[in-house]
């Protein structure tokens, strides 16, 4: 008996050992003290606009493209083409899994193929520090649901109530006599073995539902989700498999699902306040953050003006939020940096840029994507020395080239004759000196321009000629791969009045004070030349000096932020 009590005893004591220490590791993964976030999206139906892009903010509300705007991860599998991507964090934070839907447009298939005869699958990806993916997988979850036509933006939570993470998605397919989009779920533990798909939503009649989130809030309502169903409609719930309560909509806000789809629901870092995202895909804008504070009532959304957020330089489409540790930007930055990068603005159509498409070269406006339009100047590849060639962003290794005096975007194939015509040199504009025009490097009376919006090589003599033929590059760089280590940034005493971004104390905001900021993360220079330089130029108001600072007072002076983020604090 005495043994037997031991042992019982013993049992206990390895059972409350063990409980003690996952209630530690479980609060320890809770308090981690997250300051920044990654958004992981697609860009649209672009070549590679279908793929999974990353995206980093420091404040949730200004975001930088990583890898030049360049695709992170590809899928080879499935349609080879992603899109609705969601990032999920396992329950004790160890490892991360991206989900997407299994489908490219840019194929050719067209949306009624899509909707009625798509992929069944979704693809995955997995992760133990979101720097090293797995290789991207298909998985079936929809092999039971009759009929079914695809399988469109998965999304997964983990539900403490079963011990299971909860993976739902929306499908097209007959029920009860009605074709239409419902949502659907499953449950797995280990995102490799799935069960059975059951219906989890379906409104009403003949009304769909797509792009369901849903974010634990721990609030008046433990989970809130979002969807699109006619509206982008807030429910509220204790339970995430039961009854869910109606909150309210933001069509007071002159918002339906004729205007906006794929919302996003994130926390904002160390806040009482919450972001929804919806993309603008009818008028082709991209996200559109809102804010609030309460969750609990969609009439304390905010929409906010265009000088308050910045998206980065792709439009980003239906994508998914998480919060990061510093170490993790860190890693993330470090691993996908964003070199520094240029636009190349026509002068006569200062609207459009000169971009590629279909690797023609042209100039443009509205450009999506966004990229397509980024060019690393770099040395010449005929001539170093007072020459240039123009490498695009996005596809690494392919330059501006002339050939039979029209212009192309090709890959570098080391010819003398492909470095030749992919040189030029950089001369005063031929219409406005405080311009550029580009001179070719084998033909020197002959330079770019455009005519038709097409680039062409061209001898210039008119006005006209010499007008198509100038041009300005605007500095676009975002090189966030280096930031300078922190800075304590000084509390100015209450006498002391500064000028967020105004380093140099000449009562102005302008391209010196911005490269001064450069210079300052350069190590050219140690201090800025006023007492206050430091303070001001912290512009994204989290006491650092970095290179976070540097982009953003790029964006202010190009006009797409009105405001620094530490002004609106």
């Amino acid at each position: 008996m005495y043994n037997s009590l031991k042992r019982v005893l013993g049992t206990l004591i390895i059972f409350s050992l063990v409980a003690v220490m996952l209630a530690v590791n479980t609060y320890i993964f809770a308090e981690e003290p997250y300051t920044a976030y990654l958004f992981v999206h697609f860009t649209g139906e672009s070549a590679n606009g279908e793929q999974t892009y990353f995206s980093v903010s420091k404040d949730g509300l200004h975001w930088t493209d990583l890898n030049n705007s360049a695709p992170v991860l590809i899928s080879d599998v499935g349609e080879k083409g992603v899109r609705d991507q969601s990032i999920i964090r396992s329950v004790d934070g160890s490892k991360y899994w991206i989900l997407a839907t299994d489908l490219r447009i840019a194929s050719g298939k067209g949306w009624n193929a899509a909707q009625y005869n798509g992929s069944k699958s979704i693809v995955i990806w997995e992760s133990t520090d979101l720097i090293n993916w797995s290789s991207p997988r298909l998985v079936n979850v929809a092999w039971n649901i009759p009929s079914a036509g695809c399988v469109w933006a998965p999304e997964a939570i983990y539900d403490e109530e079963t011990g299971n993470y909860v993976v739902y998605w929306a499908t097209i397919s007959p029920l009860n006599g009605v074709t239409k989009a419902r949502i659907y779920y499953c449950t797995t533990k280990d995102f490799i073995t799935f069960s059975e798909a059951k219906l989890y939503i379906d409104r009403p009649g003949n009304q769909g539902i797509i792009d369901t989130q849903i974010l634990k809030v721990n609030g008046k309502y433990k989970y809130i989700r979002a969807s699109r169903d006619g509206q982008i409609t807030l429910e509220g719930s204790n339970s995430i498999l039961g009854n869910w309560t109606y909150i309210g909509d933001i069509s007071h806000l002159g918002y339906t699902e004729a205007q906006v789809e794929g919302p996003i629901l994130y926390k904002f870092n160390n806040e009482n306040r919450w972001g929804l995202m919806v993309d603008q895909y009818a008028s082709n804008k991209g996200y559109l953050p809102l804010v609030t504070n309460d969750l609990t009532s969609t009439a304390n959304f905010r929409v906010l003006s265009s000088g308050e957020y910045f998206l980065g330089a792709n439009r980003k489409r239906h994508g998914s939020i998480i919060n990061i540790t510093e170490e993790q930007y860190n890693a993330l930055v470090s691993k996908w940096p964003s070199e520094p990068s240029s636009r190349i603005q026509s002068y006569n159509y200062p609207d459009r840029f000169v971009r590629h498409i279909n690797f023609d070269v042209r100039i443009d406006s509205d450009i999506n994507p966004f990229a397509d339009s980024m060019w690393k100047i770099v040395p010449g590849l005929a001539n170093p020395s007072g020459y240039v060639s123009f490498e695009a962003v996005n596809y690494p290794g392919y330059y501006l080239r002339h050939y039979n005096y029209d212009f192309e975007l090709a890959k570098d194939d080391g010819t003398v004759t492909f470095k030749e015509d992919a040189t030029f040199k950089i001369v005063p504009g031929l219409k406005d000196s405080t311009w550029v025009s580009f001179q070719s490097y084998n033909y020197p009376n002959r330079y770019i321009r455009h005519y038709g919006y097409l680039l062409k090589l061209e001898e210039i003599s008119t006005d006209i000629d010499k007008q198509d033929a100038t041009f300005k590059i605007v500095d676009f760089g975002l090189d966030i791969s280096t930031p300078k280590p922190s800075q304590d940034i000084p509390t100015p005493t209450p006498a002391q009045s500064v000028l967020c971004g105004d380093v140099n104390d000449d009562g102005q905001r302008n391209a010196i004070d911005y490269a001064l900021i450069k210079t300052y993360l350069l190590g050219i220079i140690k201090e800025f030349p006023s007492p206050k330089g430091l303070t001001a130029a912290d512009v994204n108001g989290d006491t650092r000096v970095d290179s976070i600072d540097f982009a953003m007072y790029k964006q202010f002076l190009l006009g797409m932020i009105k405001v620094f983020p530490a002004e609106a604090m």
